[in-house]
């Protein structure tokens, strides 16, 4: 087999957060501007890169282990190059070489403009000369005083996304120093990106046909906290106003606020943007006080519960979702009550249940009374069990319901069926019928199957004039 020096391919594989996917999207449209195609499959491109996640050590095995595999069936094609991207770069860095010695390429969350050229001349070199094997070991991490440069070069690409929906990146990094996690490690400081650009690039994916976008940061809501308040209102709040009024958007979201810096700013914001979801995603993480307290989480139940409320008054449709770990490390069978408490009371529309994954340079790995694991699995069972029995319930609610969709593709089940999301970003089936992809339609909702919602599209399609 032979390389396609016409036209060569990448494939990008990621693990992760959303800010994961959007920086993966970031590189693919470089390759794109570099006249590349995007391969539909790891088996048919010519540069194949693991966008990877640190949060948790499994995330890391799944990354490690996929490119294992993929290197060992490398040998019929030797000019292939291989690069792991992300958070695992920046945690591990040379661990990864030894580990997967095919690999070619390592870069950091700092350094996303430089895989593109990187990677297109090693590949350039190989296809010129496929037995010969060209190598490039060493790592490629942007320093501090790199990262101007870095900005300046990604900020022409926009993500690569045929959707009606896409994330915009607004911050990066994160400050507060959980006693469990490694993204500041990962992810370096905060820094908020200028507004006009934030703006100039929600401009140009509603040129291109998208509808919503999901604002991004570790801790969304610090976005431009060392910028005054004005008219009682902080960077984040004003710069949802800003997007909010741009022509042709219809739905905005932002992901993931934290209980800190959580003011009453944001929270009148739901009363008045109509723009802004019905959703928000609001990491908990625990219900006991003493546990937050060793998380250094410095919040108390007491304050993030009073938000849930403040914010479901502003908005009384809104759906909350949340984060929750299990078994960190001391938690009692009485503190992990007071979560699953929590979680009856707050009646979240869905959850993510984490077991307490020990991250390597982290103050909560090497604390002592760490939870076994077969303690961590029956919390983590039974927590689930909980969250289904609310979630499905709340969804169950809304049959015979009018809700107003966005149609973001086909189901992933039926390809002669078309999937939307509410403003509550709840998935909903519908037939395919006239509707189109990117329109905006009423759905009366007449089964739900749990955590699926199927509707009937009304006749009084309203185009794109409401969330």
């Amino acid at each position: 087999m032979k390389p396609d020096t016409a036209m060569p391919s990448v494939y990008i594989k990621t693990y992760g957060c959303q800010m994961n996917e959007r920086d993966s999207e970031q590189v693919a449209a470089m390759f794109l501007a570099g006249g590349y195609k995007l391969a539909e499959s790891e088996q048919d491109a010519d540069v194949v890169l693991i966008n990877t996640c640190s949060v948790r050590e499994k995330a890391e095995l799944k990354a490690l282990g996929k490119m294992g595999l993929l290197c060992s069936k490398a040998s019929e094609r030797p000019w292939i190059v291989f690069g792991f991207m992300g958070c695992m770069v920046q945690s591990k860095t040379r661990e990864l070489f030894d580990a997967v010695p095919r690999l070619d390429v390592v870069t950091g969350t700092r350094c996303y403009h430089r895989v593109f050229p990187l990677c297109d001349a090693l590949l350039k070199e190989r296809m010129a000369n496929p037995q010969h094997g060209v190598r490039l070991k060493g790592a490629q991490i942007c320093e501090a005083d790199d990262l101007q440069d870095a900005h300046n070069r990604i900020r022409d690409h926009l993500p690569v996304r045929s959707s009606c929906s896409a994330f915009v990146s607004i911050m990066q990094g994160c400050e507060m120093r959980c006693s469990y996690c490694i993204v500041p490690f990962t992810r370096g400081e905060e820094r908020s990106r200028p507004a006009a650009d934030i703006l100039d690039e929600v401009r140009r994916l509603v040129d291109n046909g998208v509808k919503e976008v999901t604002l991004l940061g570790q801790i969304v809501n610090r976005y431009g906290r060392h910028e005054p308040v004005a008219e009682g209102r902080g960077a984040f709040v004003r710069l949802l106003e800003a997007v909010h009024e741009v022509e042709g958007l219809e739905r905005i979201r932002f992901t993931s606020p934290h209980p800190i810096g959580f003011r009453e700013d944001l929270v009148q914001a739901f009363s008045y943007l109509p723009k802004l979801c019905s959703h928000i995603h609001f990491p908990m993480q625990s219900g006991s006080d003493r546990i937050l307290r060793l998380m250094k989480r410095p919040y108390r139940q007491e304050k993030y519960m009073a938000l849930c409320e403040a914010m479901r008054t502003a908005r009384p449709d809104l759906a909350i979702t949340t984060d929750v770990i299990v078994g960190f490390p001391g938690e009692t069978q009485e503190d992990y009550l007071l979560t699953k408490s929590a979680v009856e009371q707050i009646k979240f529309d869905n959850a993510f249940i984490f077991q307490y994954s020990p991250r390597r340079g982290t103050p909560a790995a090497d604390m002592p009374d760490q939870v076994c694991l077969r303690e961590k699995e029956a919390r983590n069972h039974d927590l689930l069990d909980t969250v289904n029995r609310i979630a499905i319930a709340r969804n169950m609610a809304l049959v015979g319901s009018r809700q107003i969709i966005l149609v973001d593709g086909p189901s992933k089940t039926n390809a002669n069926r078309l999937q939307g999301r509410t403003s509550q970003n709840k998935p909903v089936i519908i037939e395919q019928g006239t509707v189109k992809v990117g329109e905006i339609v009423p759905v009366t909702i007449r089964e739900c199957t749990g955590f699926t919602l199927y509707g009937e599209v009304g006749t009084d399609h309203i185009g794109a004039t409401q969330p």
